[in-house]
């Protein structure tokens, strides 16, 4: 197989069909290339060559999904207007503020300046670009309404984003605040607590049982703070790697999280939301119902909701219904089927799987706001309890002296 030719930035200048000068850049795979596409343009070349590259390059960061979804807006803004694909990535990728995105974005513009379809192009980059994103932009160059699914493309990976940051939000916080107090309880066992052991041994007293307990824990830690630093270190990398590597742990943790009260309630309308989402796009895309399945399992989010899927997928492909089908899930509510069930009999399923989907979406909103308002005072309590219990045990022996003086 042959390497596949990167593409270079060239700086040209030349002179219009007019004479006047003219100078800028572009990206081509060859001098020669870009030479005919300036021609093209009816530009005669004066001078061309290789754009230097700079002594201090911004910085790379990595693609997020955010960045796709605001590249899929600006494509389908372009496409709207009436500019051309290519150049409508020349626009985007250029005007691009993430070096990682502009270099995806031109090797994207490349391969379709090749001869390859959109949805080819994309499928070359499966990291960023997942299977329900190619298929989607294959039915719009298919039905020749490609800007029409990059903009429902746009809105779905806002929606679907909107959720996950609704969730991490309500997670962040509380998982920050129970940090920041094991670090202040561990300040003040391993710095405070010694200052007052060395004052209570001058009391010649016995020492509450409360009191004795948080000095051993303080000399403990003292003693082996390395080895309890190693394990929390040591608890993060493994979790951290099973989660990359491992299906099994994956698979486990999402069943986990499902059970989990409160919290539980909340993946599982999220799961619901995007289930519903997504495949209300792939229908109204026109995508077959079998293939939409496949697409759908993958972006639910929960192992358990991507099996059930799965299984959906190969119900309908039998010819169930996939009201049936989902009944048989046993994961659905009695309104998401019937609405389903609604819209499978009137042929607007698309409509309905939408409406379910707003519905969720604000069920999820309302359910992350509760449970912010729920948590905010349950860890302020565990907080006070675990700092104000180290207080108060260093204090108990100079209230007791105080008594019995």
């Amino acid at each position: 197989m042959a390497a596949k030719e990167e593409t270079v930035l060239y700086v040209w200048e030349g002179t219009d069909r007019n004479g006047a000068r003219m100078r800028g850049e572009l990206t081509s795979r060859s001098e020669l290339v870009a030479k005919a596409e300036l021609r093209r343009q009816g530009i005669k070349v004066v001078k061309l060559k290789k754009k230097p590259k700079p002594l201090f390059s911004p910085s790379k960061k990595a693609i997020t999904t955010k960045d796709i979804a605001i590249f899929s807006r600006q494509l389908a803004t372009m496409l709207s207007a009436g500019v051309p694909l290519v150049q409508a990535f020349e626009i985007v990728g250029r005007g691009h503020e993430n070096p990682s995105m502009q270099e995806l974005i031109l090797a994207i513009k490349a391969d379709v300046e090749g001869g390859s379809t959109l949805a080819e192009a994309l499928g070359k980059h499966p990291l960023y670009f997942d299977e329900l994103f190619c298929n989607l932009v294959h039915a719009g160059e298919q039905a020749g309404v490609l800007e029409t699914l990059l903009h429902k493309i746009a809105e779905y990976k806002e929606k679907t984003e909107s959720i996950k940051a609704k969730i991490k939000k309500a997670l962040t916080y509380p998982a920050a605040v129970l940090v920041i107090a094991m670090i202040v309880s561990a300040i003040l066992l391993i710095f405070v607590v010694p200052q007052f052991e060395a004052l209570f041994k001058g009391f010649g007293a016995d020492l509450p049982a409360f009191t004795k307990m948080v000095v051993s824990m303080s000399q403990f830690l003292q003693a082996y703070w390395y080895i309890v630093l190693g394990t929390v270190m040591g608890v993060g990398w493994v979790f951290i790697n099973l989660k990359k590597r491992s299906k099994a742990f994956n698979h486990g943790l999402d069943r986990l999280i499902l059970q989990i009260p409160a919290i539980g309630v909340i993946i599982h309308k999220a799961a619901i939301a995007r289930f519903a989402r997504t495949l209300s796009t792939m229908s109204a895309a026109g995508v077959p119902l079998v293939e939409a399945l496949q697409s759908v399992s993958g972006a639910t989010g929960n192992i358990v909701y991507s099996l059930a899927v799965l299984k959906m997928r190969d119900d309908v492909s039998t010819g169930t219904q996939l009201q049936m089908s989902m009944r048989q899930a046993d994961l659905f509510p009695n309104m998401v089927i019937q609405m389903v069930a609604i819209g499978e009999e009137s042929g607007s399923l698309d409509s309905m799987l939408g409406k379910v989907a707003d519905f969720y979406e604000e069920e999820v909103d309302n359910a992350v706001d509760s449970l912010s308002s729920l948590l905010e005072p349950m860890i302020m309590a565990i907080l006070g309890v675990i700092v104000g219990g180290l207080v108060i045990a260093m204090y108990l022996p100079i209230f007791k002296l105080g008594s019995a003086i």
